[in-house]
């Protein structure tokens, strides 16, 4: 039973690591403000546990319900796409027009700069369907078919979730050197820039 368990929390892991690893509008906020070591772990947390909770949703069986009502991913299909693409809007601004902080700062960041970024992070991770479809319905399809094991294959999807968050958001601290140029920063905002309007404009045209 135990090999069992193991086994099925292994692939778990392994699933939900190959989910998440995509280059993706979340993934590169995470990046962003490790890399500036901002609210890193509020940001992490958030992630962490936002996936954490939809993963027990879908093992729980609420991807069934999602899947009978799909109006509900167009709502959020549009939601997100809007604020995806309002983000990117931003991003470019910032290739375009760098301020003052444009390079990597050791000065602490105002308290309103935190709550913007923990609002963003929330709403990157929350109006985004594609974290819906791979969390609650996929993870929790997969989850489903190893009966009694599902909460063990959904605790490995959870902690791959975690490690994952966790490297990105304090590993990015590495490149600090790089970072401390202006430019870097604004190669990283154009990457982040397509990267959002990309997934934005193509949320809003399935939604």
């Amino acid at each position: 039973m135990t090999h069992g368990i193991i086994t099925a929390a292994l692939a778990g892991f392994g699933t939900g690591l190959s989910l998440i690893v995509a280059i993706g509008a979340q993934n590169a906020f995470v990046l962003r403000q490790g890399a500036r070591r901002h609210t890193v772990l509020a940001v992490v947390a958030i992630c962490a546990l936002s996936d954490a909770l939809l993963i027990a949703l879908g093992v729980a069986g609420v991807g069934a319900f999602v899947t009978a009502w799909p109006a509900a991913l167009t709502v959020v299909g549009l939601a997100g796409g809007g604020f995806l693409v309002c983000y990117g809007v931003l991003a470019a601004r910032r290739v375009l027009r760098p301020g003052p902080e444009a390079a990597l700062s050791a000065e602490g960041a105002a308290a309103g700069s935190g709550r913007r970024a923990v609002l963003t992070c929330l709403a990157m991770t929350w109006l985004n369907p594609h974290v819906y479809l791979d969390t609650v319905l996929l993870l929790g399809s997969l989850a489903a078919d190893r009966g009694d094991l599902r909460w063990a294959f959904g605790i490995g999807a959870g902690l791959a979730s975690l490690t994952w968050f966790a490297t990105l958001g304090y590993g990015a601290r590495l490149l600090t050197g790089l970072l401390s140029r202006p430019a870097a920063w604004r190669v990283l905002d154009g990457l982040v820039a397509a990267t959002m309007l990309t997934m934005g404009g193509l949320l809003l045209a399935r939604a």
